[in-house]
């Protein structure tokens, strides 16, 4: 196996960016440090109590022998927590500890409050990004810059418990469902990362998941799957204008962080976020961003390079269609995509570019990045959002590295 590669900003020093500027203790200073007595972000629900039955003598030092050999060689600290490390479907030498103690450096949101949208005046910014959650008619966005530095919120939207989660190392905005086999798990983030990717736990049960899948990959829960819920993610400007009756999480977190601020970039701009990989695959460039989308067992990375010429990609994957779109640059604004199951009313659409609005080429209707027919005879429709993710590509990669590739111009695979 090759060295790990790991990816620093011209002039930055390795000791300065170990996980980036947000993990720091400058960053944080002037931060109370939680404590056993003070843990700061407790779940708003006790974690279920776990039971330790009696054991003998000789049963106490074959658990501890078994617990020394499952984490002989690994690159985290165990100390402090109840998972159970004998069960896991990675090996656990992939992990390594990224930041301090679990939701201590990166606290997660238990407790959000949210502001309406016509009373948000000074923040958001414009040219801010917010994942864009919409449930049973309710519409949220959660800030990136707030998400920069908790990386999770523990929601609940139109009676759905949600995670909201955001991995800045790799760029991935997932939303999931809390809920799995009629338990509500309350997440947090554990200080730790695999292919540079967040990982979770649950304060029920203490396992672990793997942000960018939604898959327990160590503990109790080990192989089970969280359900994800779509998600986009939009500028503050699209959201307002798709959502006015919306909510935008308030900057009122309860936590002292200065969120006008990106934690991972220099006052130049320059990206501090370091990579950590054994492997990185060398198709695209290692920070190119790729929309990734799983149809029926087929990955397939829509690099933004490509997008930005197109605009709108009409592809087929056996018997799936899918159409993206890729909202082009706005100054100050980047750039947001969509992917959307192109049947409506029985009829699969394709979509073109008529200049700069996006429109069917069956009814000529004009749609929105969300999917949602705004003129033409289709007014008023939606297309029904496939779960996607605008991420890095050695990220995507990593995790799917059977990915095909869109290279412009086809349309089927």
């Amino acid at each position: 196996m090759s060295a790990p590669v790991w990816t620093w900003p011209a002039g930055a020093g390795a000791a300065l960016l170990l996980l980036a500027a947000a993990c720091s203790s400058a960053v944080t200073s002037g931060l109370p440090s939680p404590s056993p007595a003070d843990p700061g972000s407790l779940p708003r629900t006790s974690p279920v109590p776990v039971e330790s039955p009696a054991v003998t003598v000789g049963e106490r030092r074959t658990i501890y022998d078994d617990r020394n050999t499952t984490l002989r060689g690994v690159r985290f600290f165990e100390a402090g927590w109840r998972t159970d490390f004998t069960r896991h479907s990675v090996p656990l030498t992939e992990i390594r500890r990224a930041s301090g103690s679990r939701d201590s450096v990166i606290p997660a949101i238990d407790s959000p409050a949210f502001t309406p949208v016509d009373e948000a005046v000074d923040w958001p910014r414009s040219f801010h990004f917010v994942i864009a959650l919409e449930l049973k008619g309710e519409a949220r966005a959660y800030p990136v810059p707030i998400l920069d530095w908790h990386e999770i919120v523990n929601d609940v939207v139109a009676g759905v418990p949600v995670a909201v989660t955001f991995c800045p190392l790799c760029n991935s905005a997932l939303v999931f469902d809390r809920r799995l086999d009629g338990v509500v798990y309350d997440f947090g983030v554990s200080g730790n990362l695999r292919n540079s990717g967040l990982i979770m736990y649950d304060r029920q049960t203490h396992s672990w998941w793997q942000q960018f899948t939604g898959e327990g990959i160590v503990g109790e829960l080990t192989g089970k799957q969280l359900r994800i819920l779509p998600a986009a993610m939009l500028s503050w400007t699209d959201f307002k204008a798709s959502y006015p009756n919306g909510a935008v999480l308030s900057r009122d977190t309860g936590f002292d962080r200065d969120y006008d601020r990106d934690p991972y970039l220099t006052d130049d701009g320059a990206d501090l976020s370091p990579i950590f990989l054994d492997e990185v695959d060398g198709r695209l460039p290692i920070k190119e961003k790729v929309v990734g989308v799983n149809l029926g067992g087929l990955a397939v990375a829509f690099p933004y390079t490509v997008l930005g010429k197109e605009g709108v990609v009409n592809f087929t994957a056996g018997a799936r269609n899918l159409v993206v779109f890729l909202k082009r640059s706005h100054p100050g604004t980047g750039r947001a995509t969509g992917a959307f199951d192109p049947r409506v009313e029985e009829d699969d659409l394709t979509f073109s570019l008529d200049g700069e609005r996006l429109v069917d080429d069956q009814t000529g209707s004009e749609w929105n990045i969300l999917g949602e027919a705004v003129a033409g005879p289709l007014a008023g429709k939606r297309m029904e959002q496939i779960v996607h993710g605008d991420h890095f590509w050695f990220a995507w990669a990593a995790f799917n590295p059977d990915t095909i590739i869109y290279g412009g111009g086809r349309t089927d695979s």
